[in-house]
Parts: C-alpha cells; sequence; structure tokens
C-alpha cells in the first residue's frame, strides 16, 4: 500500500484481516498491524491553556506531529469545544479563568468517560494530583516540562485509544472491528458487511449527528446527489436486528439531520418492553414508520 494514498480506516481493517487470514500472509498482516499502530491518524486534539504563547507552543509542536489543534483560553471554553469536537485528546492546565481545571475535568467526564485527558499543573500538592487521577485524568505532569516528553506522553495516550477502537461499545452492544462481529447483551448479532460498516461508522463517531450523505460517502461511496433512501433502510435493518424499536435508544434519528449513536450518559438501556415491542412487530416492519415491506429504492 502507497503511503501517499489515503485509506479509510474501515477498509483498512478489512486489508489487515485479510492478510492475516490468508494462507502464507501472517508477514504481510503484522507489516499492515504495525502500520496501523503507528500511522499518524490525523488526531483531534484540545489544549485547554490560559497562558496563551504558551497554548500557541504546544499547538505548534503538537500540529508538527499531524494532529489538528484547537486552543481554549479559559475553562468555559474548554467544555464548550470538548462538546462540540469530542477531541481525541484534551490537554488540561489547572489554573484556568471562568472555570478551573478541576471543574472542567468534571464537566467533560460528564460528556465523555472515555477519551483521554492529560492534566498539567504547576501545583506542587498531592492530594491535588490525586483529585484530578480520581476524577479521571489519564495522565499528569507537572510544569515546568519538556515539550518532547510531552509528545511522547501523548503519542502514548493516543496509541492506547486507537488500539481501543478497535472495540467499540454502546452502552450492553458490543463491535469487534477486526474479527467483524457484533454482539449485544451478549448475544451475537448477524450482520451483513453493509450493516456492520454502517453501524461502526456511527460507533466511530459517537455522540455526533452523521449525515445520510456523509453515510452514502463513507459506506456506500456513492455520489450525494443520488437520489436514494438506501441509509434508512440499512438502518431499519439494523434496528431490527439490534431489538432496538423506534424512536431508537442506539440508533437515534435526528429528525432532517441524519443519525447519532448517543454518548453514554445519554443512552438509555435496553429493557423488556422495547423487546415486546420489537418481538410483536411483523417481519418486514419500517422501524421508522411502522408499516411493513419497505422498499428500497436507489
Amino acid at each position: 500500500m502507497s503511503p501517499g494514498v489515503k485509506v479509510k480506516e474501515g477498509q483498512f481493517l478489512a486489508q489487515v484481516k485479510l492478510a492475516c487470514w490468508s494462507p502464507g500472509s501472517w508477514t504481510q498482516g503484522a507489516q499492515m498491524w504495525m502500520a496501523l499502530s503507528s500511522r499518524k491518524a490525523d488526531m483531534r486534539l484540545l489544549i485547554a491553556e490560559d497562558d496563551k504563547a504558551l497554548g500557541l507552543f504546544l499547538s505548534r509542536g503538537l500540529e508538527a506531529d499531524g494532529h489538528r489543534v484547537r486552543l481554549a483560553l479559559d475553562g468555559g471554553a474548554a467544555v464548550e469545544a470538548f462538546a462540540q469536537e469530542l477531541p481525541d485528546l484534551t490537554i488540561l492546565d489547572l489554573n484556568m479563568p471562568v472555570k478551573d481545571g478541576e471543574q472542567v475535568l468534571r464537566e467533560i467526564r460528564i460528556l465523555n468517560a472515555e477519551l483521554p485527558v492529560l492534566v498539567l499543573t504547576g501545583r506542587q500538592e498531592v492530594d491535588t494530583r490525586v483529585r484530578c487521577l480520581d476524577w479521571g485524568a489519564d495522565d499528569l505532569m507537572i510544569k515546568p516540562f519538556s515539550l518532547h516528553e510531552l509528545r511522547a506522553r501523548c503519542r502514548a495516550l493516543l496509541r492506547r485509544k486507537r488500539e481501543a477502537r478497535l472495540q467499540l461499545r454502546a452502552g450492553d452492544l458490543e463491535l469487534d472491528r477486526l474479527d467483524h462481529t457484533a454482539h449485544r447483551a451478549g448475544r451475537q448479532i448477524e450482520l451483513t458487511n453493509k450493516e456492520f460498516a454502517l453501524l461502526e461508522h456511527l460507533m466511530l463517531n459517537r455522540g455526533q449527528c452523521v449525515s445520510r450523505v456523509q453515510l452514502l460517502d463513507s459506506v456506500w461511496n456513492m455520489e450525494p446527489a443520488q437520489t436514494t433512501n438506501i441509509v434508512d433502510v440499512y438502518v431499519n435493518y439494523l434496528r431490527r436486528k439490534l431489538r432496538d424499536p423506534p424512536p431508537g435508544q442506539l440508533l437515534r434519528t435526528v429528525r432532517g439531520q441524519g443519525y447519532v449513536v448517543p454518548l453514554e450518559s445519554d443512552l438509555g438501556l435496553e429493557t423488556p418492553a422495547t423487546l415486546a415491542i420489537m418481538s410483536a412487530l411483523p417481519t418486514g416492519t419500517d422501524l421508522v414508520s411502522g408499516s411493513s415491506n419497505q422498499h428500497l429504492t436507489i
């Protein structure tokens, strides 16, 4: 694979799987796996630092590693930027105006409990560092620090996050991107390749509304100008297999915009009532309108 060719993450994983499972191709599969682990993934980073000069210095250093960086100069702006971006990594200074770093850490952990956070502080008190780690910080550095070490710590956190993205979870739904399997509440769900790709894309963008145009491009490689209801049809297929009847807990419709797999804090749990509704629906029921035998139009 040429380094100049941009390959979508899901397609790259499929190539790794094929290489690993093909006779005599373990070496090729291992090489591709190493490429997946080491390649720059154009990660989104948020730096929350009230010292603008230091923030810009850190931004330039991390942008040199191929990342997209957003700088927030106060705690309020940091929480707002986190909610908008859901960055792959947040670098958080504790001494922030509007909202201090400890409050920001608590609020972003309510928004998302999984995305890594690296705390920067000039405070020497052990209690402060312990509180930050207890509230969900993944790492902590004491000022002054080396930019070289900061970049290395960021790479380590992002590497662990990238490896974790091979196992996607939303509530009791688990998706294994390498084995190409899906389970809900321990029950294996048989998905077609397109159903899997659709669910994978939505879970990779968890908490963000993904438009039908984006899904047509990413999952079906179709031009948005084409008139088709294929996205809605496949969402209905998934809802039926996931036992997720409308309005949907795992796959939610954002009217006029697209679909979203909600964050853990917004995710309801499957109940016996929803399962009863699902089991009562006739085969071929449209899980949006309630009518049977929805037809695919392309």
